[in-house]
């Protein structure tokens, strides 16, 4: 079924052109007592993070306006067995930035709509490549991630 997109989402879409993504921030760690090439790694539960933080429109000096969005995702290892807070064992965390070209005037209600319904299928494939990285280079288990993956909002 295909879901119909609202007015001033459709407004976003056709006025905001995708310029850049980039990383802004990121880290990633096996905690001090987690080995990930000795341990039951099968045995670990893999959460994951999605958050739209904000957006910001800026002024570019006369030169018309730019959008940008931030996202933050991640992946954790925790182990099930644990009572109360969660035992992470390991993590990849980063913050994307969308900067996106205004094309024409948009209300702040479909910059907000835009940025929780659209940013992230443009973040999205980077960072399927950078959780895949730091993966083998953590040298956890590869998390293989569908080409979309959002849940409601």
């Amino acid at each position: 079924m295909v879901k119909k997109v609202s007015k001033s989402l459709q407004q976003a879409i056709d006025a905001l052109v995708i310029q850049d993504v980039y990383v802004k921030s990121c880290q990633a760690k096996c905690v001090e007592d987690f080995d990930p090439k000795s341990t039951e790694l099968e045995a670990l539960l893999v959460q994951q993070m999605h958050v739209v933080l904000r957006s910001e429109l800026i002024d570019i000096d006369g030169d018309g306006h730019l959008v940008r969005i931030y996202i933050r995702l991640g992946t954790r290892w925790v182990d099930p067995k644990a009572d109360s807070d969660p035992d992470i064992k390991a993590f990849v965390e980063a913050d994307f930035i969308a900067e996106y070209q205004v094309t024409a005037e948009l209300e702040q209600a479909a910059i907000d709509e835009f940025a929780l319904k659209n940013a992230s299928y443009h973040v999205w494939p980077y960072w399927r490549e950078f959780l895949s990285t730091q993966c083998e280079r953590l040298r956890l288990p590869r998390v293989v991630l569908p080409t979309v993956q959002f849940s409601k909002q």
